[in-house]
């Protein structure tokens, strides 16, 4: 699957592929259409241009990628999207052998993007700051963790990643003692992304760009989704965000994050007619309705089927 995913990732072209995408006229009518789409059918429902954020690049051709977006500059709370954050850096490390692989964090990882596991997410963000949970800390200590846990942030400033802070935890509840110290009593060092940044990022996976072709081929390995049948579950992350509006044929690879009042989703996606797409949608205070992210998908998917 790993060489597969490799050869995949390397078959566009001999060369390497961009590693900015330039903006596009015609595919920002595509997201501008997608954006009034989903605002007009959950008027009702209050769903305002505030809720919303979209970022779509096209990977067709990998030399020239094209880039469009609705809000994608605005910092909103990930969820668990931030999780792919972590997996990169993780693989950086590892890669430069700054930590050490084990069965355990290999475990981890798998859990943390294929279940959205909080748990496994913790350990993994433990192993790749050296920090770790705990009572509260004072002074010269708690500086230090705090130095820290930002480890994560300045690796992905170094790579020009702006408006973006990944440096907490996620969790089912929420942070106690150093955590919460460092998180703020209101939230005011919680995560926060772009749609941009998470576009960005997992589009350097996608093409074999993050950390190395072999690291990204892992990556991609566990965001692979199979978005054919049906779940139970309205979370799932195969059937229960961007997969709904695909059709058999396409091929979705994504991670998904959800909380009482988030529901995002950063999704490449393969059509038959060979267009290959990041599509990345943030969704503010409407977590329950389940159909806005399908909603914008859908119409994107549509547009990119015609090219």
């Amino acid at each position: 699957l790993v060489c597969a995913l490799v050869a995949q990732a390397q078959s566009a072209s001999s060369k390497p592929p961009s590693s900015s995408a330039q903006t596009d006229t015609a595919l920002q009518e595509l997201v501008n259409r997608a954006t009034r789409d989903a605002l007009s059918k959950f008027e009702d429902k209050n769903f305002q241009e505030g809720n919303l954020a979209i970022t779509l690049i096209d990977l067709t051709d990998q030399q020239h990628p094209r880039q469009a977006s609705f809000r994608g500059g605005e910092g909103i709370y990930p969820a668990s999207v931030v999780k792919l954050f972590y997996l990169v850096m993780a693989h950086h490390l590892l890669e430069e052998g700054k930590i050490k692989e084990t069965n355990e964090l290999r475990r981890a990882m798998k859990d943390m993007i294929v279940d959205s596991s909080n748990d496994a997410t913790g350990y993994v963000l433990d192993v790749i700051t050296g920090t770790t949970s705990g009572p509260e800390l004072t002074g010269a200590e708690l500086k230090k963790w705090e130095d820290r846990r930002n480890s994560v942030n300045r690796y992905f400033a170094g790579l020009g990643f702006a408006g973006i802070n990944t440096s907490q935890k996620t969790y089912c509840e929420g942070p106690y003692g150093r955590e919460q110290m460092f998180r703020g009593a209101k939230g005011e060092n919680r995560n926060k992304m772009t749609t941009d940044a998470v576009a960005r990022l997992l589009s350097e996976i996608a093409t074999g760009r993050a950390v190395t072709p072999e690291r990204s081929a892992m990556m991609m390995g566990l965001l692979k989704r199979d978005f054919s049948g049906k779940s139970s579950d309205a979370d799932d992350q195969s059937h229960g965000f961007t997969g709904i509006a695909l059709e058999p044929g396409a091929r979705l690879w994504s991670k998904a994050g959800w909380t009482s009042t988030t529901r995002h989703d950063a999704a490449y996606i393969e059509l038959p007619n060979g267009a290959h797409f990041v599509l990345v949608t943030f969704t503010t205070d409407h977590a329950n309705e389940r159909d806005i992210i399908p909603t914008v998908a859908r119409v994107i998917i549509n547009g990119m089927s015609k090219k």
